[in-house]
């Protein structure tokens, strides 16, 4: 399971979120939401890897547990960054936004549990975007995969599955922060 992070540093993680309630608040709920997260996910069925952006300062970020391997999202926009994480990783595998305070094991493993069947699953958000991607094969993705997204948008869900193999898994439904309102 691959987490994407970001260095909590305000101004540079959860901008949309920083605009309505402050830029050092938003830092600060996001530093504090994803040190709940990562623990809480632990599991001996799965390998945690956090996916580090700034490349530099996430692999020597103290913000995260210095036990949990790290890759470097790279550039790109954030379906590049998704891409270069899955293809990273040789078995089926799970990836994950750090920002969804409702997900709990038994979700991570219903994940995985759908790969078993499915070629590629994905976790819709409520917003219109999705909170879990996966693919069982990641070492050899679709040429398309996740282009001509949309990303931040309402449509962003019904972008990408076009660009997912077949068949596609679908798990819970959970709700990512990126507004005041989400955070209620």
């Amino acid at each position: 399971m691959i987490v994407m992070v970001k260095e909590p540093r305000p101004g540079r993680v959860k901008t949309r979120l920083g605009r309505e309630i402050g830029m050092v608040t938003a830092a600060w709920w996001y530093r504090h939401q994803t040190r709940r997260l990562l623990p809480r996910l632990s599991d001996p069925r799965w390998q945690t890897v956090l996916a580090v952006t700034p490349d530099s300062e996430g692999f020597r970020s103290r913000v995260w547990p210095p036990d949990l391997p790290r890759i470097p999202q790279g550039t790109g926009d954030l379906g590049q960054r998704m891409a270069r994480a899955l293809t990273s990783t040789p078995g089926p595998t799970l990836l994950i936004g750090s920002d969804i305070p409702g997900i709990r094991r038994q979700h991570v493993a219903a994940g995985f549990s759908a790969l078993g069947r499915a070629r590629s699953v994905i976790g819709p958000a409520d917003d219109g975007g999705f909170w879990l991607i996966g693919l069982h094969h990641p070492r050899r993705p679709p040429w398309d995969l996740f282009q001509g997204t949309r990303w931040s948008h309402p449509e962003t869900l019904a972008d990408v599955l076009p660009t997912l193999p077949r068949p596609i898994a679908m798990v819970d439904t959970l709700a990512d922060v990126d507004t005041a309102s989400d955070l209620r």
